[in-house]
């Protein structure tokens, strides 16, 4: 997508040394735009558990550079079991995303294939390649399929088309295009015309940082609303449709996401107002139904009381909002159960957030 009207991917690797991956530091957002140098997989791991990169598809792009990086500091007598133990070091970063074991188990695997060092670390930057792609092209075809349904409110409102968001499901969440902002993105380029409700979505900010300013570089009208606003404006009928992305969908259609996701589907299921999980199918966990077996990771408490921001005289500040000695608790994510979606958008299309509807899309993951 576009920064200043460059076009950049969420991650890469540099072009004149394929030993350096580079990313966008999302802390830094939005009133500074710093790339940053991944060396090896140590740096990997810290840039995934404090959040310089974030967003599920791109958790996992990351963790599989991450992989190809490890290989390159393995040496030719302990590969394989180097590489497995940086793979755990990896998962246990950001527990809540499926897509990151999900990308760690696929390099593991097609790193063991290989019988040398050299074929193990041309194999492990291959599928990194892999994997950003196919998830930058899933994306994009996202934004086809979800794009069919603000056709359809437009064809009877003839008016402008009032989507709300939570968090940050845009390209910057993954490698390109987004989930949640893929259709939005793609009814944009299409002359539809549409407004975002743009969530802060506290504690960490994520929706005003990342979200206003990814749509204000693509020139997509939107207002930042606080968490709590979005019932009202549903209540209002100033809410056409809600579109979410997701960390982990089980087989049952329970979706985790961005802590206060399952208050919004509450309020729109209240208002008839259709809602929305668009993801990739990386970000399916077959192995559960119930959204209760996920594990929700909780953060540090200084993200509910301090914030970061920018000052009058220009500088960058954190700030206390609490008081010093007070207790915080700080949830990553919910669930919201399947019986509140209205439908899921994946790259091989639209179904229902029920097993059946969902293996009808995926039946390979039959049981």
């Amino acid at each position: 997508m576009n920064i200043n009207g460059k076009n950049y991917r969420t991650i890469w690797v540099n072009s004149k040394n394929e030993k350096i991956i580079q990313i966008i530091d999302q802390t830094q957002l939005p009133h500074k735009f710093i790339i940053e140098d991944l060396k090896n997989s140590k740096e990997v791991a810290n840039a995934i558990k404090n959040m310089h990169v974030r967003g599920a598809g791109l958790i996992g792009a990351t963790a599989g550079y991450g992989m190809y990086l490890a290989t390159l500091e393995a040496s030719k007598w302990n590969i394989d079991s180097y590489i497995i133990s940086v793979g755990e070091k990896l998962k246990s970063t950001r527990p809540t995303a499926v897509n990151l074991a999900w990308a760690v188990e696929r390099q593991i695997k097609e790193i063991k294939k290989q019988n040398s060092l050299e074929k193990k670390t041309n194999a492990a930057l291959m599928m990194a390649e892999q994997i950003a792609d196919e998830d930058a092209e899933y994306c994009k075809i996202i934004g086809e399929h979800g794009v069919k349904m603000i056709k359809e409110i437009y064809k009877r409102k003839k008016e402008p088309i009032n989507i709300l968001t939570h968090c940050n499901a845009g390209w910057l969440a993954f490698v390109d295009y987004g989930s949640a902002l893929s259709p939005v993105y793609s009814a944009f380029e299409k002359g539809i015309p549409v407004h975002v409700w743009v969530d802060v979505t506290s504690p960490w900010n994520q929706g005003a940082k990342l979200t206003a300013w990814e749509l204000g570089q693509q020139g997509v009208p939107n207002t930042i609303i606080a968490d709590n606003t979005g019932g009202y404006l549903m209540w209002n009928n100033k809410v056409d449709m809600v579109i979410v992305g997701a960390d982990r969908v089980t087989r049952g259609g329970d979706v985790a996401n961005k802590i206060g996701t399952y208050l919004k589907a509450l309020s729109a299921k209240d208002n008839n107002v259709p809602f929305y999980v668009a993801l990739p199918s990386s970000t399916f966990d077959w192995s559960i139904k119930d959204g209760k077996q996920i594990s929700i990771e909780e953060r540090n408490s200084d993200e509910v009381k301090y914030a970061i921001g920018k000052t009058e005289e220009g500088l960058i500040k954190k700030v206390l909002l609490a008081p010093e000695d007070s207790k915080a608790l700080n949830y990553g994510f919910d669930i919201t159960p399947a019986r509140l979606i209205t439908r899921l958008i994946t790259e091989r299309g639209i179904c229902k957030a029920e097993e059946k509807d969902i293996l009808r899309l995926f039946p390979e993951y039959k049981q």
